[in-house]
């Protein structure tokens, strides 16, 4: 234990400006094994030190939960967290964090969500949540203003989510509640299940959805009607209307078209992955495009609370039971389940966006472990005897669809599947684990870091695996300059890098950035709001939490709340046994690709290993074992974490554990968090 005690026993005064300002000071507990809950009233010192969103959540899990936890057992926590400023007015500050440890890669879980839930839960008077035990039997949480209910859920338990929604607004008589579910992937425990708010808006990542299921938690229901109110409103308004006169939804893409209108860009330049990431170009990008959406199938853009920025997009497909109900698709869905598999037909890509989001299954994931198992059909290793009858050929849209539902349901083949495929490539052996493209255990986004070189570390340096949310990608680095329009640069940032460079100017670019998105993830910033993909700076951004709470906080101190969070969740790892050796890439990267404008081109892997030790240096972690020093955690203010990591007398924090247990036993007589 640090001197002077981890900062859950500082005497602390509690935040004295609940209803007042941003944010209430409370966080309720739900323990699902007694049906009892409670509040923690935390100091104000702890929400200006962590904002919200993953840096609050990674301290909780970091302080409280022990090492070695099962992820699927009652022990573990699952967390949401909102933020200082989630549920204002201001677009893009609507997004929440949900973490726990993660089943599907046995160490930190962690995905963000938008849409309407956060700022109903800000509605109901508390600004996260915090989840612990087994109910005996499914049950879903109704909190409305404060008030906390435990209500039995058999009757959704097996459904899927549109008929959760539509039974649980019947049940309650009211048709703007807000519903978040883990649907019938996270029942049957489904490594990568999700988990989903309104149907649409989704913690896709590190099957968080198989946690909730874990717990027979099938949905957590809120209802609040008290707004949070920023401290020096002409400020706050000030700013709002400063993003709407600088914002140009005319000229922005993601306004437009949606994520998928970066389709043609990425064949373009030869990284739209394809067949399972053997090749850059698919021939049906065009099919799949974001525009070919628009003059199809597209009938309405979606937005999140109170974001002008309307980047969700709503389809219709009649004759395969696609409904704007059910949302529409994004990049990460049509590359997962459409190139990727060799799919180029848009309107059965729909269907199985449909399919994912009616059993809330993360895409990206599930497109990948078919892909796996295509390219190992393909080659001869799998057979029909191995895939229960079907024909995993590329481009068979029926056996998609098929795979999809097995998936979901852990039917069939689909068992298999939906243990992820690093183990499932580990189940059958027989060479098949080098088609299998995952770091930390979870599978490769769509974006290639072949073309995009600082996916490299993004994708292998991430607590959670592989991951496309670290921070901007390498065509952003292009565009840094010294004049006062460049985006970045606020961060120092201001000469263009390369996208193919993986050097020390790289590793710089990326470690900026990667603090500023992590930021953005603890103040519930949207990523496609804030810099670089649109116009709101991190000193505007600042500017807004200060209006909110009272502060004066810099942009210094927003780069070290990311920094903060990062450090902290390679905390939890080093406790859960990660080492080095984890912070790796699977072979495909290392082999030239198949196609395109880029074809041959592979990561050298000697390039990659100096720029990792780099960003090692520069993240103050110790070369050899990729555990954070004492110095590091001393500068950011997290040297109580050494009682919960452990030390192991070198100057290093070390994964054992000892001070977790400690913790948690002296939770109980501990009545406020400061």
């Amino acid at each position: 234990m640090a001197e002077g005690g981890p900062p859950l026993v500082a005497p602390a005064k509690p935040a004295t400006n609940a209803g007042q300002t941003s944010y209430s000071g409370k966080i309720l507990r739900v323990n699902l094994t007694t049906g009892e809950h409670s509040v923690d009233e935390l100091s104000e010192t702890i929400y200006r030190r962590y904002l919200g969103g993953s840096a609050l959540a990674s301290y909780y899990l970091l302080s409280e939960l022990p090492a070695g936890v099962d992820p699927l057992g009652p022990d573990n926590m699952l967390i949401f967290m909102t933020s200082v400023i989630n549920g204002t007015s201001l677009s893009g500050a609507n997004r929440y964090t949900a973490a726990a440890k993660s089943p599907l890669n046995d160490g930190f879980g962690e995905a963000e969500a938008g849409g309407y839930w956060g700022p109903e839960l800000k509605g109901c008077g508390y600004d996260g949540m915090i989840i612990t035990g087994k109910a005996e039997k499914p049950v879903y949480l109704w909190i409305k203003d404060g008030e906390v209910e435990v209500r039995d859920a058999a009757a959704y338990w097996g459904k899927k989510a549109t008929e959760v929604q539509e039974g649980l607004e019947t049940e309650l008589g009211d048709r703007r509640i807000r519903v978040l579910q883990c649907g019938i992937a996270g029942e049957r425990l489904v490594r990568y299940a999700a988990i989903v708010n309104q149907c649409r808006h989704f913690h896709g990542r590190a099957g968080l959805g198989a946690v909730m299921g874990s717990k027979n938690l099938k949905a957590v229901v809120v209802r609040g009607r008290k707004a949070p109110r920023p401290m020096v409103r002409d400020q706050a308004r000030g700013i709002l209307d400063w993003f709407r006169e600088h914002y140009d939804g005319d000229h922005d893409r993601m306004h437009q078209l949606g994520t998928p209108g970066g389709i043609p860009a990425l064949q373009a330049d030869g990284i739209l992955p394809t067949r399972n990431f053997t090749q850059g170009n698919f021939e049906h990008f065009r099919e799949i495009s974001g525009q070919t959406m628009a003059d199809t199938i597209l009938v309405n853009r979606g937005t999140c609370f109170a974001c002008i920025v309307a980047c969700k997009r709503e389809v219709s497909v009649p004759e395969y039971g696609v409904e704007a109900k059910h949302g529409g698709m994004e990049y990460e869905t049509i590359a997962a389940t459409g190139s990727l598999t060799g799919v180029g037909d848009l309107k059965r890509i729909a269907r199985y966006s449909t399919l994912c989001n009616e059993y809330v299954l993360d895409s990206i994931s599930t497109g990948m472990c078919i892909a796996w198992a295509q390219e190992c059909y393909e080659r001869g290793i799998l057979t029909k005897e191995d895939t229960g009858g079907l024909e995993l050929n590329w481009g068979n849209a029926d056996a998609v669809e098929t795979l999809i539902h097995q998936i979901a349901h852990r039917e069939g083949f689909g068992n298999l599947l939906a243990e992820g495929s690093w183990r499932a490539a580990r189940t059958v052996g027989r060479g098949t684990e080098q088609y299998a493209h995952t770091c930390k255990k979870q599978e490769f986004p769509m974006h290639e870091p072949r073309g995009k070189r600082s996916l490299a570390l993004a994708y292998s340096i991430s607590p959670t695996g592989a991951d496309h949310m670290e921070a901007p990608h390498d065509p952003a680095y292009e565009g840094f300059d010294v004049n006062d329009t460049s985006p970045l640069g606020a961060l120092g940032l201001i000469e263009p890098v390369d996208r193919m460079d993986l050097g020390p100017k790289k590793v710089k670019a990326f470690f900026y950035t990667q603090m500023l998105w992590s930021a953005y993830n603890s103040v519930g910033m949207c990523d496609f709001v804030g810099v670089p993909i649109n116009p709101l700076k991190a000193q505007k951004l600042v500017d807004f939490v200060n209006a909110c709470t009272g502060w004066e906080m810099t942009v210094h101190e927003l780069f070290k709340v990311g920094e903060r969070a990062n450090t902290m969740a390679r905390l939890f790892n080093n406790r859960e046994g990660f080492t080095v050796a984890d912070d790796s890439l699977p072979p495909r990267m290392f082999e030239p690709l198949g196609n395109g404008p880029l074809e041959g081109e592979k990561i050298d892997p000697e390039e990659f290993e100096a720029a990792k030790k780099m960003y090692y240096q520069m993240a103050g972690w110790d070369t050899a074992t990729g555990e954070p020093l004492l110095g590091k955690l001393a500068e950011l203010d997290l040297l109580w974490a050494t009682g919960a990591a452990g030390t192991n007398g070198n100057g290093k924090a070390h994964a054992n554990g000892n001070g977790t247990a400690q913790r948690a036993h002296q939770r109980s007589a501990e009545p406020v968090i400061g």
